[in-house]
């Protein structure tokens, strides 16, 4: 962050310093705990007592409601925010439909649960706690798990992306959308006018799907799309609202699409009332002035599920002269320097399809989920 914060010619004369704040949480399950707020009381304790001027949280840990006082003021250009699947040594060179009956799959989210399951029912899925390097080394010293589900960005920053055996990501093109099953991190490359598309896979080779099936080559297999955690992959600078001099300092830098993608986001969740306890996921994208947003909730294992897709009409780059207050937040967001306008149909986006989930019975899903959370 101070790099980055350099880099822009942030008061390039200051010297930035950088507490860390570290979170004991030994043998607690975070699904019972049911409270995103756990990771930034303590930092924002600090932000009101002015020991800090800004806090920098992975903005999935941030509830779409903040408290009074306090403001995002930069959301940061998203990481690769798919889920990657990391094998057991044991396990190496397979991939989760090639493991054996009943084998157990570490993961701490009730999405990655719910939606794999689906997917793989011949897999057990269990809890599994603890930061990186804890869930790495459970993974790797015992034979508990047979593989575990972690996010890419985590193992990208921590320069650990060895590790990644796959990764789930969704790749849309203008004949359909697909989940491609890679080997490694991978960029579609989009041949629409051939019915086709590549995907580089690391390997030097390709994996060429087609409408009419699949070729499997460098380990690459067809799933069915999949939607993410919700503001997955994307930092947050959380700041004093009543700060214009910290607000305007820490704007540039926004990313554009990456704010627009979690206002949307934001506002889907917060309608729909979600939370760390239920399944709820999203996919979102910026495409020639056009946002989509993909919402879906499941039930915990994954049988019952409603996905919808809704788009509209953006526009970004024109300078806004909006006053900067808590008036002008959008779920918790304050972006100045992005057409308000622009911001309101991103919000807009994510109320419509929850109200559209919602009218589809969203709401009993999502009921029955926070119960059977509860009893677990």
């Amino acid at each position: 962050m101070s790099s980055l914060l350099h880099e822009q010619q942030c008061r390039p004369n200051t010297a930035w310093r950088f507490l860390i704040n570290v979170k004991q949480l030994m043998g607690i399950c975070l699904l019972q705990i049911g409270e995103k707020s756990l990771f930034t009381k303590e930092l924002e304790n600090a932000l009101e007592r002015n020991e800090v001027d800004l806090v920098v949280h992975s903005l999935k840990d941030l509830p779409t409601t903040l408290p009074p006082g306090f403001t995002i003021g930069a959301v940061l250009k998203r990481e690769n925010p798919h889920d990657a699947v990391v094998l057991h040594p044991s396990h190496a060179g397979k991939t989760l439909d090639m493991l054996p009956e009943n084998s157990v799959i570490g993961t701490s989210s009730l999405r990655r649960a719910a939606q794999l399951k689906k997917r793989f029912p011949h897999l057990d899925f269990k809890d599994i706690r603890g930061n990186l390097n804890t869930r790495l080394k459970k993974l790797d010293e015992k034979n508990d798990f047979a593989a575990i589900i972690l996010a890419a960005a985590g193992l990208r920053r921590m320069g650990w992306e060895s590790r990644i055996s796959q990764v789930h990501c969704v790749v849309i093109c203008s004949m359909w959308v697909a989940l491609l099953v890679l080997q490694c991190d991978s960029f579609p490359l989009v041949d629409p006018g051939a019915r086709r598309l590549y995907v580089c896979c690391g390997t030097g080779r390709n994996c060429r799907v087609e409408r009419s099936g699949i070729h499997r080559t460098g380990g690459c297999s067809w799933l069915p799309i999949r939607c993410m955690c919700v503001f997955k992959g994307a930092l947050a600078v959380e700041v004093r609202a009543r700060d214009a001099d910290i607000l305007e300092m820490v704007s540039i830098l926004h990313d554009p699409d990456t704010v627009l993608r979690c206002i949307a986001e934001r506002a889907f969740l917060r309608r729909l009332e979600g939370g760390c306890s239920v399944p709820v996921a999203v996919h979102t994208q910026v495409k020639d002035s056009q946002l989509y947003l993909t919402g879906a909730v499941y039930s915990l294992d994954g049988s019952n599920s409603l996905k919808e897709t809704m788009q509209v009409s953006i526009a970004v780059g024109t300078q806004s002269s909006e006053k900067v207050d808590e008036q002008v937040q959008r779920v918790g967001v304050t972006a100045n320097k992005i057409p308000g306008s622009v911001q309101d149909e991103a919000e807009k986006l994510g109320v419509d399809l929850a109200d559209l989930l919602l009218s589809k019975g969203a709401k009993e899903i999502l009921t029955v989920a926070r119960q059977l959370n509860d009893v677990r």
